[in-house]
């Protein structure tokens, strides 16, 4: 498991074996997820010039920067 999950599963409370068993760590887990994808995803587009960096797909990028900030999908 990547380290940054670990870390957001230990504060949520628990760590795989409880999200089982305990769905108030597994909803704080998703949400302490779901809050750090959107603010790579903020920070992606305020960091992204759009008018001097050609991009086929922004959506894509986005999905990329996600991917890069967890360390997943390589």
């Amino acid at each position: 498991m990547n380290e940054r999950i670990k870390q957001l599963a230990e504060q949520a409370g628990g760590g795989p074996s409880k999200w089982y068993t305990d769905p108030d760590v597994l909803e704080y887990f998703a949400l302490l997820l779901m809050r750090e994808i959107a603010m790579v995803q903020i920070t992606h587009q305020a960091g992204m010039d759009l008018e001097n960096k050609k991009m086929d797909d922004p959506a894509k990028e986005l999905n990329y920067a996600v991917i890069e900030h967890f360390g997943v999908g390589k």
